[in-house]
């Protein structure tokens, strides 16, 4: 028999069927386990899952006599970091910070709205600049760098925060959703890889304009609720070229912004489009873009698929790397930079970046 309850009725002994809430907030490998241990218990009450489902025929309820006493304290308020690990808890288990004041504001909560209004100045800038694309009238980039430059020091700051609040996005503005995910995930997958300044500044603005030729798909197409026909997906394949094309009318662009554009959907082994690039002859920025558009794309909710989870993601990811899609060291590089605490193995890993 299930039972629901609050994370704050948890008690050793129980078995956890499902904690409820986002995936992002559930901080164990397994969905389903026995609270055995009180440092356990105290991880469960401190997850920010709010509630969860037991299994009285696996474990004991909240009220059953047997359950042994508890000595784990009370469970804290959200502390500061907690929604950076909240993020990070995605692979790994997350230890419980000092509570908060009771009422107050904690830095948490402060970075959580901070990330919020530049989300939502994002959104605005990055759907006129692609309503510019759209129409022919896109001149210039000088707008948005001050807006990447905000990304870029909102994800030094506590990029897990800003990775977290992409996830609320809806089905209308995911375009624009997914180009400042990509975009934070660029600049931090660039200072993992220890590029310079004006390097991760670079990768940050390619991020955000990856997928600006999709603003000549139509929007029947690109918002389809339910998967491509092959000819519709011919025609979603236009978007790097058409997005190359706008953006080589920009004269105050970094030549890496126009290639990854154009070359964010290539494949190591030569099957990606639209130039069918194989090995070196695909950049490490095309690369980065790649595993950075893909990890976004797999883990957002779309008409058609459910979002898969971190861990479903990386497995899936990894094995593309073994198929011949994927820059496994890049790869690697990225699940270091945002803290996915899980091992890869893979083969060229080591191999040296370039």
């Amino acid at each position: 028999m299930l039972k629901k309850i609050s994370v704050r009725q948890a008690r050793k002994g129980m078995y956890v069927e499902r904690l409820c809430g986002s995936w992002f907030d559930n901080p164990f490998w397994k969905r389903t386990f026995a609270v055995d241990s009180e440092a356990l218990l105290l991880r469960v009450q401190n997850c920010g899952a709010g509630e969860m489902w037991i299994d009285l025929a696996k474990g004991l309820d909240v009220a059953d006599p047997a359950a042994p006493p508890s000595s784990a304290p009370a469970p804290a308020a959200r502390s500061d970091g907690e929604p950076a690990r909240a993020a990070r808890a995605r692979l790994a288990a997350v230890p419980a910070g000092r509570a908060a004041a009771a009422g107050a504001a904690t830095p948490a909560d402060a970075a959580q709205t901070q990330a919020a209004q530049l989300i939502a100045r994002s959104k605005a800038a990055v759907a006129a600049v692609f309503d510019e694309a759209r129409s022919g009238n896109m001149s210039s980039c000088a707008g948005v760098l001050a807006l990447v430059d905000e990304i870029a020091a909102s994800v030094l700051r506590n990029q897990d925060v800003l990775l977290q609040l992409v996830r609320l996005r809806t089905i209308d503005d995911y375009t624009y959703i997914h180009s400042i995910a990509v975009c934070a995930m660029m600049v931090a997958l660039a200072k993992q890889l220890g590029l310079d300044e004006a390097r991760v500044r670079d990768c940050g603005l390619a991020g955000l304009f990856h997928d600006l030729g999709k603003m000549d798909i139509p929007p029947e197409i690109l918002h389809k609720p339910a998967r491509l026909t092959p000819a519709e997906f011919d025609i979603v394949k236009r978007h790097p070229e058409f997005g190359h094309r706008v953006l080589a009318g920009i004269g105050d662009l970094p030549p890496l912004v126009l290639d990854v554009c154009l070359h964010h959907h290539e494949k190591i082994d030569g099957s990606g489009y639209p130039e069918r690039l194989r090995g070196a002859e695909i950049s490490l920025y095309a690369r980065m873009a790649a595993v950075c558009d893909v990890y976004d794309a797999v883990t957002s909710y779309r008409p058609y698929k459910a979002a898969w989870t971190p861990l479903e993601a990386l497995d899936s990811m990894a094995q593309w790397c073994l198929d011949g899609h994927l820059d496994a060291a890049v790869f690697a590089a990225f699940v270091q930079c945002l803290g996915l605490h899980r091992p890869v193995a893979l083969a060229g890993a080591d191999a040296q970046l370039g």
